[in-house]
């Protein structure tokens, strides 16, 4: 059997997600009534019962919330260990799940509240969001 990533599978929940992605953006949804920003998506807000959501694009910024280095890879990223398991916060609020990429995956690299700015990433034809350090502007 063939060694393959895991790759997401849109529905109709995530699809704009994807969509965006592809067209390297950044989208996640916002609570109409509360303007409050959330991640996962979800076909209502978390913030007001059954409240309607909207689709934004956001700044891409972030920083580095949490990670672990993993030395053990899944099927299909047996080239790429060791790679890391990142939860960023976004600018705009919300925390997800990611990798971070630009730069060797280790303990002195992978600073904690480092700056980051996403990029995407191919991969068997399905565009993921990842996380680069940001590029200092002097």
């Amino acid at each position: 059997m063939p060694k393959t990533k895991f790759l997401p599978k849109p529905t109709p929940e995530t699809r704009p997600f994807w969509d965006a992605a592809a067209q390297g953006e950044l989208h996640i949804q916002r609570c109409v009534t509360t303007g409050r920003f959330f991640f996962h998506p979800r076909p209502c807000s978390p913030y007001v019962f059954d409240g309607a959501v909207e689709w934004v694009k956001v700044s891409g910024d972030a920083t580095l919330h949490s990670y672990n280095i993993n030395h053990r890879p899944a099927w299909g990223f047996e080239d790429e260990a060791p790679y890391a398991i990142a939860v960023v916060e976004l600018a705009e609020g919300p925390r997800m799940m990611t990798n971070i990429v630009g730069i060797e995956n280790t303990p002195e690299n992978l600073v904690l509240d480092m700056p980051l700015e996403v990029r995407f990433q191919e991969r068997d034809g399905v565009v993921v969001p990842v996380f680069a350090p940001a590029e200092v502007t002097a």
